[in-house]
């Protein structure tokens, strides 16, 4: 039993797949502070619908999204150049609650390890996120990305880049904590499909840490 709303889990469950890994805590937060988090982080996010481009082809995001971090995190995909908004104590929170499992569970020195979040905001089962790997350079080799969920399940799916027969799902519960490692993101995709039911607004924070260029 939990003495806390939030007790660091100790160990998560370990799910090894071919060229990747991922630690699950299907109860990161318990029920009562992840209701708590998703209420406050609805209502004070500054949620906007970016434009990425696609195959050369500009197209609204179909879900609502935030990029917050230290001052130098500034971040790059699909055509979009994100600048961080400051920490809110809220998110600085959750970081330091995320990074004090992440240095747990890869026996990390430091006790602050990432430096910026991306949030994403789906608002029903009509909102997604297409087929990616979070393989930009400013996050390294073998990023690590933390990845919390908050609101309703959604299935969160992978497939091999080039082995079409390795594949893989995870329903992604309220409170969860998924961790990506190792060479996940240089062999794997991941994406968050439609949904024909109705799905409740989810929403997802990936932390991670984006490299000084100096050292890139």
């Amino acid at each position: 039993m939990q003495a806390s709303l939030f007790d660091p889990p100790q160990e998560g469950e370990l799910i090894e797949l071919d060229n990747a890994r991922l630690d699950y805590f299907p109860n990161f937060y318990t029920q009562t502070k992840a209701d708590e988090l998703l209420t406050a982080l609805q209502r004070e996010i500054p949620w906007r619908q970016e434009q990425i481009r696609i195959a050369g082809i500009q197209r609204l995001q179909p879900r609502l999204s935030a990029w917050f971090g230290d001052a130098e995190a500034t971040y790059t995909y699909s055509g979009l150049h994100l600048f961080p908004q400051v920490w809110t104590p809220l998110l600085l929170d959750i970081k330091q609650n995320i990074d004090h499992v992440v240095a747990d569970t890869f026996r990390l020195q430091t006790p602050s390890y990432f430096n910026s979040v991306l949030l994403n905001y789906y608002r029903d089962q009509h909102d997604s996120m297409g087929w990616h790997s979070d393989d930009e350079t400013e996050l390294g080799a073998q990023p690590v990305i933390a990845s919390l969920s908050l609101g309703g399940s959604r299935v969160f799916a992978l497939k091999h880049k080039k082995r079409k027969e390795l594949n893989y799902k995870i329903s992604l519960a309220h409170g969860s904590l998924l961790i990506m490692s190792g060479n996940t993101q240089k062999h794997w995709l991941h994406a968050i499909a439609k949904e024909t039911q109705v799905c409740n607004a989810r929403i997802n924070l990936t932390f991670r840490q984006i490299l000084p260029r100096k050292i890139l």
